[in-house]
């Protein structure tokens, strides 16, 4: 159901990861929330509904997608060689259990991240790593998107194994992007947040926090 969204990446922020040790991408504030646009995906009924919490690990951000499909992007400048390790600290609350996440109609998922590498002049030239958070797969499972090839979606973390339960994970996307599309990928270009349900018409609940790159 990916539907070339990371194609519609909201806002330009240039970041000197070279001064730091970690890159911080998102804020989860209600400032950051407002100036962020949210872009429906095509054909979708509805839009993922967005909100800004915390609890005592700061700021987070909590997406319901109804029958829904929309997502949060930056288009953002990340020195893979300095900081090439995304960290995601994640939670799905209500899952998609059933569904065929490998077809069109069920490549849902209640919490993905996409990162995105601009390989030509036209957006539809663009690669995707789409890290997933998935109610059905295991932990390290991959496959191209049932929509394009151009995008690969990747299991963090699964619902088999930690329902309703915050995680931490962390992958190494220089080395995702030489493995999943053979590309030498020294800076990434943007990076989105999407909670989508829309082909299964089902519902989700998920919860994002501390979104950074590390030098390990």
């Amino acid at each position: 159901m990916f539907k070339f969204f990371y194609i519609a990446i909201a806002s330009l922020i240039f970041i000197n990861s070279a001064l730091a040790e970690s890159v911080n991408i998102f804020k989860f504030t209600e400032q950051e929330l407002s100036e962020l646009d949210v872009r429906k995906v095509r054909g979708a009924d509805n839009k993922t509904v967005y909100s800004v919490g915390s609890n005592e690990n700061g700021s987070f951000l909590k997406a319901v997608a109804d029958n829904a499909a929309s997502g949060l992007g930056k288009e953002v400048k990340i020195d893979l060689n300095k900081t090439p390790f995304i960290n995601i600290t994640w939670k799905i609350e209500k899952d998609l259990k059933g569904i065929n996440e490998n077809s069109k109609k069920g490549h849902d998922f209640a919490a993905r991240v996409f990162a995105v590498k601009k390989t030509g002049a036209t957006p539809l030239s663009n690669r995707a790593i789409n890290y997933v958070f998935s109610s059905n797969s295991m932990v390290g499972q991959s496959s191209p998107s049932p929509y394009t090839k151009k995008s690969i979606d990747y299991v963090l973390a699964t619902t088999k194994d930690n329902l309703n339960k915050w995680v931490t994970v962390k992958a190494n996307v220089k080395k995702d992007f030489k493995k999943f599309h053979d590309l030498d990928v020294n800076e990434l270009d943007g990076l989105a947040i999407m909670a989508d349900t829309d082909n299964s018409k089902m519902k989700s609940v998920s919860y994002f926090q501390n979104i950074y790159f590390s030098e390990n």
